[in-house]
């Protein structure tokens, strides 16, 4: 009882700092930026590993600048984040600009569904949001739980605002095909890390051996669904430009392993362009291929 209170309480107070105007939220991230970075030092070290392997050619200034860009976006996310809770739908289509949204139709006048894989990179959370907007048919965000059930169906029914269907991970092939004889919008995160018991391929991302979901791929050729990569560009604070970067037509008529490097390729190459939009405090790289020898 006394932990459903707790995280009711929590929930108002974060419904009420998301009324807060973004001038605002953007002083409270710079103040976050004081605090993360130089206070807590959160996970500097991660970040500052992954940056050593990702770009070896690069000067250690370098990397370190990047590295404060990168913190210094962190604390613009997190206000971001939060503002999505109650921002209007005028408000999103003006800092969320869709480049070529005729993309969608033209897949569909094909009968095809649309597969659109995402990197953590910029505001994610803000593109999800927005993707329920492109189209009348149903749109599926792919997540992962968050481990508080009550902060999770929270969040969930906040980003199905705009009309899109939020899916677990694990529900993901089951509710593809459910719905294989409609045309839908699919979202899913292609730098997710797998678990343990769930790597099976390796590929080249950002000078280092990666362990990467094929989920994206074998859904694709399961349902002859077009891959498209989700891009996001900072085009200034607060505001992003999002366009769908068509990759695969027929994913089945593919080579094995094609649909997942290519979509990562193209991600790799984003996150060398400007570096900073990404989420470099993730630990992305848990797992070598030596770990999974027998």
């Amino acid at each position: 009882m006394l932990k459903k209170a707790a995280d009711n309480i929590g929930i108002f107070f974060w419904y009420l700092f998301s009324l807060l105007p973004f001038w605002f939220l953007y002083l409270i991230s710079d103040g976050l930026y004081v605090l993360i970075y130089y206070v807590a030092k959160y996970r500097r070290r991660v970040v500052r590993e992954n940056l050593k392997n990702s770009f070896p050619d690069k000067s250690e200034s370098e990397r370190l600048k990047i590295e404060k860009q990168y913190f210094r976006y962190m604390g613009d996310l997190l206000v971001e984040t939060f503002k999505m809770i109650s921002i209007s739908e005028k408000e999103l289509r003006a800092r969320m600009h869709m480049k070529n949204p005729e993309i969608v139709e033209h897949y569909f006048s094909q009968g095809k569904s649309i597969i659109a894989a995402a990197g953590h990179y910029g505001n994610w959370e803000m593109a999800a949001l927005e993707f329920g907007m492109l189209s009348k048919n149903k749109t599926i965000i792919v997540y992962k739980p968050l481990s508080n059930p009550r902060f999770d169906e929270f969040l969930n029914k906040q980003r199905a605002r705009f009309g899109s269907m939020l899916v677990t991970m694990k529900q993901t092939l089951r509710t593809m095909i459910s719905l294989k004889d409609e045309r839908t919008i699919s979202v899913l995160a292609s730098d997710q890390t797998p678990g343990v018991n769930e790597v099976t391929y390796f590929t080249n991302f950002l000078n280092q051996p990666t362990a990467v979901f094929l989920g994206i791929e074998k859904i694709a050729k399961m349902t002859d669904a077009a891959v498209v990569f989700y891009r996001i560009e900072c085009i200034r604070r607060g505001y992003y430009t999002c366009e769908l970067v068509p990759l695969v037509d027929n994913p089945k008529e593919t080579a094995q392993y094609e649909i997942t490097n290519m979509q990562v390729g193209y991600l790799e190459k984003q996150i060398q362009e400007t570096p900073q939009y990404w989420l470099w405090s993730h630990r992305r790289w848990k797992f070598k291929p030596e770990d999974f020898k027998r």
